[in-house]
């Protein structure tokens, strides 16, 4: 019976499935099913993405990277940091900084004890004040390609949000089409804004979080439903706030895990440049995964 090693890791709540692939032993060609079926939660290991580590003649590895639903997406920002650190502890690249080559192209990290900082590549298609209708209502939200496509708006409290509804349709609207795009629903905190307790905001209720920071739910393309994160989310939010003149750089922001993200880069009034992506990748469990997890 065939097995395959793995590691479980999380990104702020986005989990991943990580395979050292350098031996080529996992072919591309016809992979979708079995990434369905390995994510899957309940059934096999589970998880919001799968990630192979491929060598790379331009940086100090490649991945690829595979939604739950089978698909391949140029760019992850949670599950680049936790590939980061994977790469760090299974001594792929010894140093703590290192570049990885992706679909997107090539991103730089720098690993700090269970955390990871990434700078992404430039985000382009920057689109503001677009009025999309979702389930029957008008919203102004904002466009941006972090990577990956990223639709966000902002409304007065997050936790009154229908995600999966109006995520789902803002997810395919015609705007966005054929590919589509991630939805982000996104409040501002004022400063020193209290968390709120019994939401999704934070684990620990009534702390305080010195400004600027959002709160920010996320329905994932690919996934098809809210995940816990989604780090070019994150980022996308975070500077379209920017654009849009309501906060700068650095932001911190509280996924609906309930742990921070901080985004910090340049803007110049037309372009982003030097965009970083901080926040956790903790490892899990590390196993072996039988045959009968992917049949």
């Amino acid at each position: 019976m065939r097995k395959i090693s793995f590691w479980k890791m999380s990104g702020s709540g986005n989990d991943f499935v990580l395979i050292d692939n350098r031996s080529g032993s996992i072919p591309h060609e016809g992979i979708a099913p079995f990434i369905r079926k390995v994510c899957a939660r309940g059934l096999s290991v589970g998880a919001d993405g799968l990630i192979l580590i491929e060598t790379s003649k331009n940086a100090d590895f490649a991945w690829r990277y595979y939604n739950a639903d089978g698909g391949e997406a140029e760019m992850c920002g949670n599950g680049s940091r936790c590939a980061a650190r994977f790469a760090h502890l299974n001594g792929i690249v010894s140093r703590p900084e290192m570049r990885f080559e992706t679909l997107a192209g090539i991103i730089e990290a720098e690993v700090k004890g269970d955390r990871a900082r990434v700078k992404l590549t430039d985000p382009c298609d920057l689109r503001l004040d677009l009025n999309v209708q979702l389930e029957g209502k008008e919203y102004v939200g904002h466009f941006l390609n972090t990577g990956v496509p990223h639709l966000v708006i902002p409304v007065d409290d997050v936790d009154k949000i229908d995600v999966f509804a109006l995520g789902r349709a803002g997810r395919n609207h015609a705007l966005f089409a054929p590919k589509g795009t991630n939805v982000n629903f996104v409040s501002v905190g004022s400063q020193e804004s209290e968390i709120k307790p019994g939401t999704s905001s934070s684990p620990t209720p009534g702390t305080r979080h010195p400004a600027p920071f959002v709160y920010i739910r996320t329905y994932e393309r690919g996934v098809e439903r809210e995940t816990l994160a989604c780090g070019t989310g994150a980022v996308a939010t975070a500077l379209v706030l920017g654009a849009l003149g309501k906060l700068r750089s650095p932001v911190s922001l509280m996924t609906r895990g309930g742990i921070l993200l901080t985004v910090d880069y340049s803007w110049d009034g037309k372009v982003f440049t030097n965009v970083h992506l901080e926040g956790d990748a903790k490892v899990v469990f590390v196993g072996e995964m039988w045959e009968e997890a992917w049949k």
